[in-house]
């Protein structure tokens, strides 16, 4: 089992919360956040079960914990807003602190202390399912067959594209599973972040038995060379293998290899390393891709890597069939300055030319009047802003406070005195997920990783020339919940580019569909507005004057993407 007297003595301390994490999984807790970090003011896991919010305080030390400890843990569930405190402790408690817990159980303080042994039992007392419950969707179990069938067939690739939003993760946690099922198999999952390789962790924790156990294996934590070829699940960021192999190490033989966010997979290190694994040759390990977008810079064709795709739907077509969510794209026109057109001369106008004279300075005022707006058109409205810098998100969430309609808050990465402690970005995290907080405003933080289903109101404020994230943030909406009709996304982006792939979006969502007749009717829609009302003209000046559109939105600052200069009476030209 993942958790034996063993397992809990020789596992590093990190190892020791997430295990814990992975139990209360098991054990039907829900929204379980392991957040342990410095400045986590005395929460090291934060869960829901049964409506109410539970602290866990982990002590992965050599002696019993005292009292201290316990008042440390009174004093963290009163911060967070918990209901049940927990200290869960590797070497147990001593006398007074069992007599002081009792003392405070008595006074009405639900406190519980978990030792070693309570763990044990607590897991075999689990059944022997997994913890999953939700079954595949359609086109999910299509892929999950996918690639069971390319690996039972003797297969040495596979490749699964599936948009933001869409399950990727769960049809490649799912297939393994079955896969384990034929035989004992070892997987090694490969990631290109730190934080990445942690989430891709818990998310398979819910497709894997009590017997199985995992690893993780990246810049913040180093397993031994014995550890690699002991666990069932290896999860490790790519430069740390990388740098394994540069000191001449060998390493184990593993039956699956999983590379995450595969678009990075034409770097020098990950080739690397799947050079030395042998993934995805003959005698080698069988190498699975994922991707939700498949672009990449370098042109590399992802295909050559990892073999076609047994399954690849992108976001127009998720949007079309109803896999996600129905979107009401709402792209703002307001800070258009037509008149400076006039000012353009030259035969070529480029991205950075036409931003610099086209588009008037922030105008957070407007874009907060619009969501205090569109906030009365949903039923249980949770909004992301995505916003350009720290300061930016932080004025934003001020000013949506100011108005009253709602809790907002801000919240970032960063470093040093400008980042933002583990603590703050956990709580926020936790009220947002449990609707204390409506509103979050963010620089990075939604970009990838984290899945809110019930968001349902992006507003975009930031400037991003990268296809690939906006797909991201966008798809932070699009994941289907109950009783969500729709997304709603107001885009305030002041980039010529961020128009182009607004009429892109729109004129794919009005294609018929080529393989199949239309069934049911989606509501999806992209409209070019102002504050006060609808922006046609905007839109019929755009299609007019904008080069290849699809071209455009990747388009490089000094590209020129106007057909030809525009024309105006009062023009130098």
């Amino acid at each position: 089992m993942f958790i034996d007297y063993e397992e809990v003595k020789s596992c590093t301390w990190q190892a020791f919360e997430r295990m814990i994490g992975r139990l209360l999984l098991v054990q039907g807790f829900e929204d379980v956040r392991v957040v342990g970090q410095s400045g986590d003011h005395g929460a090291d896991i934060i869960a829901h079960k049964n409506n109410a919010r539970w602290l866990f305080q982990m002590k992965h030390w050599n002696v019993p914990v005292g009292t201290a400890v316990i008042d440390e843990t009174i004093k963290a569930t009163a911060t967070y807003g918990a209901k049940f405190p927990v200290i869960v402790a590797s070497n147990g408690f001593d006398g007074k602190a069992s007599a002081y817990c009792k003392k405070l159980r008595e006074n009405g303080i639900p406190l519980q202390l978990w030792d070693c042994q309570f763990l044990v039992g607590y897991l075999s007392r689990a059944g022997n399912g997994i913890p999953n419950t939700y079954p595949p969707r359609e086109y999910q179990e299509r892929a999950i067959q996918g690639i069971v069938n390319a690996y039972s067939l003797g297969k040495t690739k596979a490749l699964v594209v599936l948009a933001t939003g869409l399950g990727k993760t769960f049809v490649a946690a799912e297939a393994i599973r079955r896969i384990s099922l034929i035989k004992p198999i070892r997987v090694l999952v490969l990631a290109h972040t730190n934080p990445l390789v942690y989430q891709l962790e818990r998310s398979f924790w819910k497709f894997m038995t009590k017997e199985q156990r995992s690893l993780v294996w990246n810049g913040l934590e180093s397993p031994y060379n014995w550890q690699l070829s002991q666990y069932e699940f290896v999860f490790a960021c790519v430069d740390s293998v990388a740098s394994y192999i540069q000191r001449e190490n060998s390493l184990p033989n593993y039956d699956v290899v999983l590379v995450d966010e595969c678009h990075h997979a034409g770097s020098s290190t990950y080739q690397q390393v799947i050079e030395e694994l042998r993934a995805g040759s003959d005698n080698g390990p069988f190498l699975l891709g994922l991707t939700a977008t498949p672009w990449r810079p370098d042109e590399m064709q992802l295909e050559d890597v990892f073999g076609p795709p047994v399954i690849s739907i992108d976001m127009i077509e998720g949007l079309r069939k109803g896999f996600l969510s129905n979107v009401d794209y709402r792209m703002y026109t307001d800070n258009i300055n037509w008149e400076a057109l006039q000012n353009l001369e030259g035969h070529t106008f480029t991205p950075k030319q036409i931003n610099r004279t086209l588009f008037i300075d922030e105008w957070d005022d407007s874009v907060v009047y619009a969501l205090r707006d569109v906030w009365k058109e949903q039923s249980c409205p949770r909004a992301i802003v995505f916003c350009g810098t720290i300061d930016h998100a932080k004025i934003m969430s001020q000013k949506i406070n100011a108005l009253g309609f709602c809790n907002a808050a801000a919240i970032y990465s960063g470093n040093g005195r400008d980042g933002m402690t583990q603590y703050d970005k956990n709580r926020v995290l936790s009220d947002f997920s449990e609707g204390k907080v409506n509103v979050v405003c963010t620089v990075d933080i939604f970009n990838e990783g984290l899945d809110v289903p019930d968001v349902n109101i992006l507003v975009f404020q930031r400037v991003t020339h990268s296809r690939r994230i906006f797909i991201q943030q966008l798809g932070r909406g699009l994941r289907i919940s109950d009783n969500k009709e729709k997304v709603i996304v107001l885009d305030f982006v002041s980039d010529i580019r961020r128009f182009a792939a607004g009429i892109e979006l729109k004129d794919g969502l009005r294609e018929p569909e080529r393989d199949k007749p239309t069934r049911i009717k989606l509501n999806n829609t992209v409209t070019f507005k102002k504050v006060t009302g609808d922006d046609p003209e905007t839109e019929r000046f755009l299609r007019l004057w904008l080069d290849d559109v699809a071209a455009i939105e990747e388009s490089g600052e000094n590209t020129s993407v106007l057909k030809f200069p525009p024309v105006f009476l009062n023009s130098k030209r």
